[in-house]
């Protein structure tokens, strides 16, 4: 009897302990869950309007990355110290050829085995500063017009590049490039050996320079 007495004072406890794994099972999950966060809907209304429509006809044969200390200095007046801009500068600049500038007077066959095409001049497709890479490092007596100062340092530092290009024969390179690319391509198309001359400038290649 003593051990009926024993066993019906722990049956409550016993129910107890049941009822509390039952409810942790039930409800345990939602409480241990992380908050998700509903992702907020964003309604995209497009009107693209078409403006115009270009031929791309350049092909770019070089390219030309330049990284130079700027230094870009400005008077404001005979009283006062100049204005000075310091940058770091990446830049680039791209050489290329326009085909569209290639008329069919610009090709002539010559016997069977020879085709002269007569290219246009290489030009500088685009040069640019790469603000990413570039950044400005120093600053005097700018007199609250900084932002009006970095502005001109740059198309200053811009301008420079397209000069360096130029001074470093991108234009001939240009030339280079597309004898090496251009030649291969279009011999294999033809199937005759190419000559390629400036536009306005062909000659027949078997007869040597026009006197």
């Amino acid at each position: 009897m003593p051990l009926l007495r024993f066993l019906f004072k722990l049956l409550p406890l016993v129910i107890l302990v049941w009822l509390g794994v039952f409810l942790w099972r039930t409800v345990g999950d939602y409480f241990s869950k992380p908050d998700v966060e509903e992702e907020p809907k964003v309604v995209l209304n497009f009107s693209t309007v078409l403006t115009s429509v270009e031929d791309l006809g350049r092909m770019e044969l070089v390219r030309y990355n330049f990284k130079d200390v700027v230094e870009y200095e400005k008077e404001v007046s005979r009283w006062i110290p100049n204005s000075k801009v310091a940058l770091i500068v990446s830049g680039e600049a791209v050489g290329c050829l326009d085909f569209t500038k290639i008329t069919e007077a610009d090709i002539e066959f010559v016997g069977d085995s020879v085709v002269q095409v007569a290219m246009p001049e290489p030009e500088i497709c685009y040069y640019k500063i790469d603000h990413n890479k570039s950044k400005v490092f120093n600053k005097e007596n700018t007199y609250f017009q900084d932002a009006d100062l970095v502005q001109e340092s740059y198309r200053y530092a811009e301008a420079n590049v397209k000069e360096a290009a130029l001074n470093s024969g991108i234009l001939n390179q240009t030339k280079v490039n597309a004898e090496k690319v251009l030649k291969p391509m279009l011999e294999e198309i033809t199937g005759r050996r190419v000559v390629l001359v400036p536009q306005r400038r062909i000659q027949n290649p078997e007869m040597g320079p026009k006197r």
